[in-house]
């Protein structure tokens, strides 16, 4: 009988192999990040992939007094001081500095010893010895946008964006956004592994437009008149060049109003 193909062991692989090891553990998503390492309700190891596209594939660890500006300092190649948790102590690790996997599971065992209650705690085994990964992340999973659909969605909104006056592409949290000037008026972004457009639409074309299923409102720009189109399949006809046109118009100035104005077909009756 022919043997299947072996497949290969990615850092996230190698990464939920210790956590698995330290008795008690689950994982569940965070905040769009996988938390790989919770023991008795406390988190203790999170995987941070591209987090805001900092380009970095980092493992977040609570760790003592003292460890975080311990490894920072002598190492500031391969540790860092992670966002929003760093300052509780936490310690970044970018996994693709080459980084001993024997000390990586030390390092995941020292952070599970911080959380863990007594029982689990006393008398726990040395950290697992494991066969390190084959390869690094599959490159989707650590940019969707390098998904084939995901690149041509961003082609066609980015022509679209584009084609405005004073306009350019930026990057905002990592997403690919579009710019009137200075300020954004469309953005692409991933939640819950579907992909949205999102514009300004204003209070009431919210309230119309999300009676469509396919609408949201997105959780931090809501409160400013934002909506999110679910764009995993192609928006119909003429819908997303509708969406970003009356957003551009509400960030413009009069200057790129009038460059496009005189461009409208004359009304006829």
């Amino acid at each position: 009988m022919a043997r299947g193909k072996k497949t290969e062991k990615t850092i996230p692989d190698a990464i939920r192999e210790i956590c698995r090891s330290l008795p008690e553990t689950e994982e569940r998503p965070g905040h769009g990040m996988p938390d790989f390492g919770i023991v008795n309700g406390k988190h203790f190891a999170t995987l941070a992939i591209n987090h805001h596209g900092d380009g970095i594939l980092g493992l977040w660890l609570k760790m003592p007094a003292g460890a975080q500006a311990l490894y920072v300092g002598a190492e500031p190649e391969k540790f860092y001081l992670p966002p929003y948790v760093g300052a509780s102590g936490w310690l970044g690790i970018d996994l693709a500095r080459g980084l001993d996997w024997g000390q990586i599971a030390a390092l995941i065992r020292e952070a599970y010893l911080e959380v863990a209650p007594v029982r689990l705690s006393k008398n726990l085994a040395p950290a697992i010895t494991i066969d390190p990964p084959t390869t690094t992340i599959d490159p989707v999973e650590f940019d969707p946008f390098e998904a084939a659909y995901a690149a041509r969605r961003l082609a066609d909104i980015r022509a679209i964006c584009l084609s405005y006056p004073e306009t350019r592409e930026s990057r905002q949290f990592g997403n690919p956004c579009f710019k009137a000037g200075k300020k954004t008026f469309c953005t692409l972004y991933f939640s819950t592994g579907r992909l949205y457009l999102s514009t300004w639409a204003g209070e009431t074309g919210q309230v119309t437009l999300t009676f469509d299923k396919r609408y949201r409102i997105p959780a931090y720009t809501g409160h400013n008149g934002w909506v999110s189109l679910d764009v995993e399949s192609p928006p119909l006809t003429g819908e997303a060049e509708s969406l970003i046109e009356t957003s551009y118009r509400h960030f413009a100035l009069k200057r790129m109003l009038k460059a496009i104005d005189p461009l409208k077909k004359p009304q006829h009756d």
